[in-house]
């Protein structure tokens, strides 16, 4: 059992995602196996996994060669100053858009916090992730839901060769598989309630996580189920199938052991 072995797996985490309820689970059902939580950039998904980094947290679409399994969609909003016109929506359109300066049209942009510093000055609105803006804490702005935006989708990734009995465990536990339950099981629907994540909107079932991270990125690439053969190799955007309910089982530890037992 991974409760009785002394062993270690890191978590990476991109901005406006938070692990911190599937950490308490985890240590709750291995309190001998450490877990190290890492927040790392956007962009710093590839070389976080090529370093001691077991799993991340991370934005579609991501390296086309990694697996990855969607886990839920983040709303998109416009952030706008509080004393703009389009502040008095409860709701916005790309329609609503098209006589306004966009200063970034998402869907993150590359630079959040220099962004928003424009959209403070007045001169313009842009496109977000409502988590990024909710982290930002702008008190001169608002976000309003764009109703017609498709979203940011979030999954969990990992490279084949860093997938052990460890990365099995860890995606049981994201997926709500309970404790008493073995990994040939179904896992429970959407997994834990996200803390703190109100725009989360967690997959009903396997076949609909999949579609919906299909439109989400263009539909580009093909996910891999845990410990499945990959979908491609080089660089590209990887949508991801959500393995269906009973399968997904991880094909055992790779050759060169856990990174957090190195």
């Amino acid at each position: 059992m991974l409760g009785c072995m002394t062993a270690a797996l890191t978590i990476a985490f991109v901005p406006g995602v938070s692990p911190a309820k599937w950490a308490r689970v985890w240590r709750e059902r291995f309190p001998t196996v450490e877990l190290v939580l890492r927040p790392i950039g956007s962009p710093d998904v590839d070389a976080a996994l090529a370093e001691d980094v077991d799993m991340v947290f991370a934005r579609m679409p991501v390296t086309e060669a990694h697996n990855a399994i969607p886990l839920w969609t983040e709303t998109a909003v416009v952030a706008t100053p509080k004393d703009s016109t389009l502040a008095d929506a409860t709701e916005i359109t790309l329609a609503d858009l098209a006589d306004v300066h966009v200063i970034d049209a998402g869907p993150v942009p590359a630079d959040v916090d220099g962004t928003l510093d424009l959209v403070e000055t007045g001169i313009g609105v842009a496109v977000l992730p409502q988590s990024l803006f909710r982290k930002a804490s702008r008190k001169d702005l608002v976000a309003r839901t764009l109703v017609d935006s498709p979203g940011t989708r979030i999954a969990l990734v990992w490279r084949d060769e860093d997938a052990s009995d460890l990365t099995a465990e860890f995606i049981g536990v994201v997926r709500g598989r309970t404790a008493n339950s073995s990994r040939s099981q179904p896992d429970q629907p959407g997994g834990p309630d996200r803390a703190g994540d109100d725009d989360a909107r967690p997959p009903r079932g396997g076949s609909k996580a999949a579609a919906a991270g299909k439109a989400a990125v263009g539909g580009k690439a093909k996910a891999k189920s845990p410990g499945g053969a990959k979908s491609g190799s080089g660089k590209g955007s990887n949508s991801g199938k959500a393995p269906k309910p009973g399968r997904g089982r991880m094909r055992g530890k790779p050759s060169r052991g856990s990174k957090g037992n190195r």
